[in-house]
């Protein structure tokens, strides 16, 4: 049902909603649009798009891989120490991301805590695009978390009780049952973990470096071209909002209700 709001909170809304577009409206304002398509096509642009998709899509994969089974254990087991490892898994979204990518070196790097093993087996993460992902990854991932925590809350049980007197085990149980259910959760908070790693710049810069070609993602080049050519820089910027619009817009609904 709709209600209506005090002035004072309307206008307080306004406010809120003017603090975000200001800054939209400005690199609008300053964009060379006559230099746009000079500038889009550049090999600044499309290198960086195209590590930033390589790295954005495998931290994505890896948040997964991660979020998912621990989502599962905070949203239905409980334990002494449970608010400790949830606090441990939600640690990245509030962690700076430079000091993210600090730890990251001193656990990864050649003299890092799994430097040497990592080595031994052939695997080089820091300065590659490789490091670059896994970077991405270790800031986004508590998005799945958080998603499948909350999906697991706000399930209905009975389905998965109903398979589970009928015989299926737990593993079966959560393949097809469990697992489906969460579809919604899972898809919203894989897109959020892979929007987050699109727009990851501290913890990227600091374990993987800034190459062309290599580690420089998006907002890397949008850096760089901010120290020459301010323009670029604006126009490299609008394109990473507008991904960030798309993605709110193609999420909307998927947490709170909202009316499409």
């Amino acid at each position: 049902m709709r209600r209506r709001l005090p002035i004072g909170v309307v206008a307080l809304a306004a406010l809120g909603a003017a603090f975000v577009l200001l800054p939209v409206a400005g690199l609008l304002d300053r964009a060379p649009w006559d230099q746009s398509a000079e500038l889009l096509s550049s090999d600044i642009a499309v290198e960086g798009l195209r590590v930033s998709l390589l790295v954005s899509l495998g931290a994505a994969a890896m948040s997964i891989l991660v979020g998912v089974p621990l989502g599962l254990l905070l949203g239905r087991t409980s334990f002494p120490g449970i608010a400790l490892v949830r606090a441990v898994a939600l640690l990245p979204l509030v962690l700076p991301p430079v000091v993210a990518g600090i730890g990251l070196l001193t656990a990864f790097g050649r003299r890092g805590l799994l430097g040497g093993p990592a080595r031994a087996i052939g695997l080089e993460l820091p300065f590659t695009t490789a490091g670059a992902a896994v970077a991405a990854a270790f800031v986004s991932f508590p998005f799945v978390v958080l998603a499948v925590e909350a999906g697991l809350r706000s399930l209905d049980t009975r389905l998965e009780d109903a398979a589970s007197s009928l015989g299926g085990s737990r593993g079966y149980v959560l393949r097809r049952v469990t697992l489906p259910m969460l579809a919604p959760q899972l898809v919203a908070g894989t897109v959020l973990a892979w929007a987050r790693a699109l727009g990851e710049f501290g913890a990227t810069i600091t374990f993987a470096g800034n190459f062309r070609g290599e580690t420089q993602t998006m907002p890397l080049a949008v850096f760089e071209a901010l120290q020459s050519d301010p323009g670029a820089a604006t126009l490299l910027s609008l394109v990473l909002v507008v991904a960030s619009l798309a993605i709110l817009i193609a999420l909307r609904g998927r947490f709170i209700g909202a009316p499409t």
